[in-house]
């Protein structure tokens, strides 16, 4: 039984990696190998760290390709688009479960509907944050890092990042801080429908 499930790994890694081959093109290459280098720089170690944790996985918008969504390029952690309109859905659907648009940057649930943060270093971003307030958003959970803000919405997983040590906070925050501004003013949240 081992042995089977080990060759059915090892064919599904195999014919990942040749389809990988063939569509190459199509998949914009973000995530890098850690080395010593990316350990001892914070900026490259911060990019690891957000590579990691899934940050793009609902920050950075999403091309829709023949394979499926893949990261834009040209938006990488700007969040949900300004202009991106979501498209009506079932009431009865959406109490029962929590639903994501395509791109993953928007999500309804019984909170309402979230929209992801831009966080590149844009004033529509955390342009104007200090490092300290990017510390309370993650480790307390408050918006825009301000104690008395409202509280982070779902499905934002602030409570397990906020587990990572202060430096790798930290690191991350200068990662954040040194990548290409986009300008993008994300939608405020919407209350739940009822």
């Amino acid at each position: 039984m081992k042995k089977q499930l080990l060759s059915q790994a090892v064919l599904c890694m195999l014919l990942t990696a040749c389809n990988f081959e063939k569509k190459e093109e199509a998949t914009p290459q973000i995530y890098e190998p850690q080395t010593e280098e990316t350990a001892e720089s914070p900026v490259k170690r911060g990019e690891m760290l957000t590579n990691a944790v899934g940050c793009h996985d609902c920050h950075s918008p999403k091309k829709m390709t023949e394979r499926g969504p893949i990261f834009d390029p040209d938006r990488l952690l700007s969040g949900h688009p300004a202009n991106e309109i979501l498209p009506s859905y079932d009431l009865a659907t959406a109490k029962n479960y929590v639903l994501f648009n395509q791109g993953s940057t928007a999500s309804i649930g019984p909170w309402g509907t979230s929209f992801s943060s831009n966080l590149t270093p844009d004033e529509t971003g955390i342009g104007s944050w200090t490092e300290e307030q990017f510390l309370t958003a993650i480790t307390h959970g408050k918006f825009k890092g301000m104690e008395n803000g409202r509280n982070l919405l779902p499905p934002m997983p602030w409570q397990t990042i906020a587990q990572l040590p202060a430096k790798d906070l930290k690191a991350i925050f200068a990662y954040l801080k040194s990548i290409k501004p986009i300008e993008n003013i994300v939608p405020a949240p919407i209350p739940p429908k009822v």
